[in-house]
C-alpha cells in the first residue's frame, strides 16, 4: 500500500465541486468557492466539557463500538483514536482512558503504554500508507492551542511531499483524499502485532 491514494479511494471519496465566482451576487472575483457545510457540527457544536463523562469526546469514544468511535487500536489503560477533523489522512490521536489534562498527571503504566502506541501508530501509518514523516506532538493548555484541554491526547500526524497547499492557510480548508472509515479500516488491518 503505496502513499498515493488508489483509484478505488479516490472513487470512494466525495467530491466537492467548487462554484465559479461570476455565479454569485456582488463584485466577481477570482476564486472558486470549495462549500465544507460538514465543518458546522465542529464550529456550531457543542463545545468539550472539562468534566470527564459523555461531554467530553476522549472519555465518549471507548464507549462506543471501534467503527462508531473511529478507534483504531485499544490498549489495558491507552487508545488510539482517529481525529475526527485530521490535519490529513491518519491523523491519529493517542489518549488515555483516564480523564486527565496534563502529560505530568500519566501514571508510570500509562506513560508506557501511551509511549509504545505512538510507536505502533507510527508502524502502521509506515505499513498502510507510506508517509515520507511525521508530526508528533501534543498542546497542552489553551495558549498552546488545545481544542480538547481536559483530556491529555498526543496528534501523530503523517506528512508527505506536497502535502500542504494554499487550501488551509487562505481558505480555512483541507482536501482529504481518503474517508475516516476508510483510514480506520487501513490502520486497524496493519497494526502491528
Amino acid at each position: 500500500m503505496g502513499g498515493a491514494p488508489t483509484a478505488n479511494a479516490l472513487r470512494s471519496t466525495a467530491m466537492a465541486t467548487p462554484e465559479r465566482a461570476a455565479d454569485f451576487a456582488g463584485s466577481p472575483d477570482a476564486f472558486e468557492r470549495l462549500w465544507t457545510p460538514h465543518r458546522m457540527v465542529y464550529i456550531d457544536g457543542d463545545r468539550p466539557s472539562a468534566e470527564a463523562g459523555e461531554g467530553c469526546p476522549f472519555c465518549a469514544a471507548p464507549a462506543r463500538t471501534d467503527a462508531e468511535g473511529l478507534i483504531v487500536a485499544r490498549g489495558r489503560l491507552c487508545y488510539v483514536v482517529l481525529n475526527l477533523y485530521p490535519y490529513n489522512p491518519g491523523h491519529a490521536l493517542i489518549c488515555p482512558y483516564r480523564h486527565v489534562a496534563r502529560y505530568l498527571d500519566l501514571t508510570a503504566p500509562e506513560l508506557e503504554e501511551f509511549t509504545e502506541l505512538t510507536r505502533a501508530t507510527i508502524q502502521a501509518l509506515e505499513s498502510a500508507s507510506s508517509p515520507m514523516g511525521f508530526n508528533v506532538g501534543m498542546n497542552q493548555g489553551a495558549v498552546a492551542g488545545a481544542g480538547v484541554q481536559a483530556h491529555l491526547h498526543q496528534h501523530v500526524v503523517p506528512r508527505w511531499g506536497g502535502d500542504s497547499n494554499f487550501l488551509p492557510v487562505i481558505a480555512q480548508t483541507k482536501a482529504l483524499p481518503a474517508l475516516l472509515e476508510d483510514v480506520r479500516s487501513r490502520l486497524q488491518a496493519a497494526w502491528p502485532g
